[in-house]
């Protein structure tokens, strides 16, 4: 059984480097300062750790003067590995983001012709907060030719679903995540579900679905991979 156990995580360690070979530039959008940590932030520890070539364009709509602090310290400690980062913030009201879209969409359009991914990270489709579904939406409407992965944000609102696309971690990027989480947003910290305990939680339920031979995964939404 244990080298049945070490076949797999070598098995899928070498999936994964497939899914991610040659890979380069990677989009990161967030409607808040902490939601790429949360639901891809052991993903990109993952990706920075397999290659010390990728590029991150990190971008954040919401923020207060507060929470602008906190992510652009958060993005740096993710980021620590990446060859190249750009981190970006903007003062969008929180909450807001629908009611201001035409503004958001020339963000967008912007973005568009700064910056050309291989691999963007967004919010889920069918999440139940206004904000992350405007994002989503305008990430589709703005790239069309990309692959494109929709991560998932634990809430009071109950919308997790079932992610169709895994990315195993192992425990000590699961610790660092947790930890930076924990370490970067003091304002956070006084809300019930920004605990230690919910997001080991999901990423072990995740890894669970995954079959993961850590114990540990976070789970993505991808509705279209063309192999090439």
């Amino acid at each position: 059984m244990g080298r049945l156990a070490q076949f797999s995580a070598s098995r899928q360690s070498q999936v994964i480097s497939f899914a991610f070979q040659g890979l380069k530039r990677v989009l990161c959008l967030g409607a808040h300062s902490d939601d790429i940590e949360i639901g891809c932030g052991g993903t990109l520890l993952r990706l920075t750790e397999l290659s010390k070539d990728i590029e991150v364009y990190w971008v954040v709509f919401c923020s207060n003067a507060e929470r602008a602090r906190e992510a652009e310290a958060s993005a740096q400690a993710f980021l620590r590995n990446a060859s190249k980062k750009t981190i970006v913030v903007t003062p969008f009201r929180d909450g807001f983001l629908p009611y201001v879209g035409g503004e958001v969409k020339d963000f967008f359009e912007q973005l568009k012709r700064t910056f050309d991914p291989e691999l963007i990270f967004t919010h889920f489709r069918h999440d139940l907060h206004q904000d992350h579904r405007l994002l989503c939406e305008l990430t589709w409407n703005t790239y069309r030719n990309h692959m494109v992965l929709e991560y998932e944000i634990p809430k009071y609102d109950g919308d997790f679903s079932a992610p169709n696309f895994f990315v195993p971690l192992s425990k000590a990027i699961c610790t660092a995540k947790v930890q930076h989480l924990m370490q970067h947003f003091g304002s956070q910290r006084s809300k019930h579900w920004f605990s230690e305990d919910l997001f080991y939680s999901t990423l072990r339920i995740r890894g669970m679905e995954a079959n993961s031979p850590t114990q540990f995964a976070e789970g993505f939404y991808c509705r279209k991979m063309i192999l090439s």
